[in-house]
């Protein structure tokens, strides 16, 4: 081998190549650990209305560790991510000490439960009930899962009583999947059970068909009312309770 020239040089070529190697990854080491890469800000954007300094930096304080070229991102990302209101951080490096963060707020469509609020996608979170004060959120409940479907049912709800100018401020679906609304009046409804994908939407119908009658002879202020009969409904009245007839329309004590 000492003898043929070709291969001492290919030796020499990859000993030289080597040596280049480790020097320019010393040189690398050397270089980014200079203090002009230390990370001196952390630059946030985004939706940031239920986002405050002292919360960002109490949950991210020792994640984000490392300079400009060694910092985890994936690491900064969780810790982010783990904050109240925050569903969803992007982060990126800005040269040569910077690390910019957007943050994607949960966007609250109502309280869920005792502790909880369910996002306008139907995700289900959990923040500091002090700051849902001045909030004036929908109670819905549901059973494990079933968030979605009273997201749905909500909307279909404000959309098929607002003939009687009234709104939601309660959907309840039970553990044996009957539904209720409370409504910004006071007025209750019981809608029970869906049978199809057109029973609650008939037995609402039922109602608002009849509700100038109803509203005619007893006023507005109307307690409760059942829906769940297959042909009428029940209505409550300061405690007394009238059923309409539904073979002539009209409403009976």
């Amino acid at each position: 081998m000492w003898q043929n020239v070709r291969q001492l040089n290919l030796i020499a070529s990859m000993l030289y190549a080597l040596a280049a190697g480790l020097l320019l990854a010393g040189a690398a080491v050397w270089l980014i650990q200079r203090p002009m890469f230390t990370l001196h800000e952390i630059q946030i954007d985004g939706d940031v209305e239920h986002i405050n300094m002292p919360t960002v930096r109490a949950s991210i304080i020792g994640h984000v560790r490392g300079n400009f070229f060694t910092a985890n991102l994936d690491v900064a990302r969780a810790a982010f991510e783990s904050m109240p209101w925050v569903r969803r951080a992007g982060i990126r490096r800005v040269w040569p000490d910077r690390l910019a963060v957007t943050l994607e707020e949960y966007k609250p469509l109502g309280t869920w439960g005792s502790d909880q609020l369910v996002s306008t996608s139907g995700e289900l979170f959990t923040v500091n009930q002090d700051e849902l004060a001045d909030d004036d959120l929908p109670a819905l409940d549901g059973p494990d899962g079933s968030a979605k479907d009273v997201i749905t049912k909500y909307h279909q709800f404000v959309e098929w009583f607002a003939p009687l100018g009234v709104k939601p401020v309660e959907v309840t679906l039970s553990p044996r999947y009957a539904w209720s609304v409370k409504f910004s009046d006071g007025m209750e409804i019981e809608l029970g059970r869906e049978r199809n994908e057109d029973t609650l939407l008939k037995r609402s119908n039922r109602l608002i068909s009849a509700w100038s009658d109803v509203t005619q002879r007893w006023g507005k202020q109307i307690e409760s009312v059942d829906l769940r009969y297959p042909n009428g409904f029940a209505v409550r009245v300061a405690g007394v309770r009238f059923i309409p007839d539904p073979a002539d329309g009209k409403v009976k004590k």
